[in-house]
């Protein structure tokens, strides 16, 4: 089934990558920075649960498919991707963190592809720790976004790079489960 509603979701998904990037790009006199920053965070949080809510959906109506399989980790890792890139762009994150949670996504991808191919796809299924890694990636990208200094007597920016750091960390751990999970396939 190519077309049904979690698969329309996953597409919005993908669709608002550009939205997100170009709003860092318009004329600088358009619109305030709190206004880019408030608009970049809000597509970011819809993104985040595009992704949760296409997930559910696919699974309750049993609308999964090869193709919805595919393209939602790939719109995952790019809305991700693209927003550790503008991040570190923008100096509100450091390179390190980018280059932990970028190469791991694409490290794990290329084994989980690999162990498909074996037909032992299930060997690097989603793990606890993967789900931890990716709520902490996702609120941090969140307050990096949002790039409040003081929003009630919090430090947004702050926050979201203590848990850049925790998602980096915990992005090492996870990547580290899942080649051993596959190298117990393979040995």
């Amino acid at each position: 089934m190519l077309w049904n509603i979690p698969i329309f979701l996953t597409w919005l998904r993908v669709l608002l990558i550009p939205v997100l990037t170009a709003l860092f790009y318009l004329p600088f006199p358009w619109f305030a920075e709190e206004t880019v920053n408030l608009a970049a965070a809000v597509i970011f949080a819809v993104a985040a649960l595009t992704d949760w809510f296409d997930g559910f959906l696919a699974r309750l109506w049993k609308q999964t498919s090869d193709f919805g399989a595919f393209l939602d980790p790939v719109a995952d890792k790019l809305m991700v991707a693209v927003s550790l890139l503008l991040l570190v762009k923008l100096d509100r994150t450091y390179v390190l963190f980018a280059m932990i949670i970028i190469g791991r996504e694409i490290t794990i991808s290329a084994l989980r592809e690999w162990m498909a191919q074996m037909g032992k796809r299930n060997s690097v299924a989603v793990a606890t720790v993967g789900k931890f890694k990716t709520a902490a990636q996702m609120l941090a990208i969140f307050f990096l976004l949002l790039n409040i200094p003081d929003f009630h007597g919090f430090n947004l920016a702050l926050i979201g790079n203590i848990l850049m750091f925790i998602a980096s960390l915990l992005t090492v751990w996870s990547m580290l489960y899942y080649l051993k999970m596959a190298w117990k396939e393979i040995a």
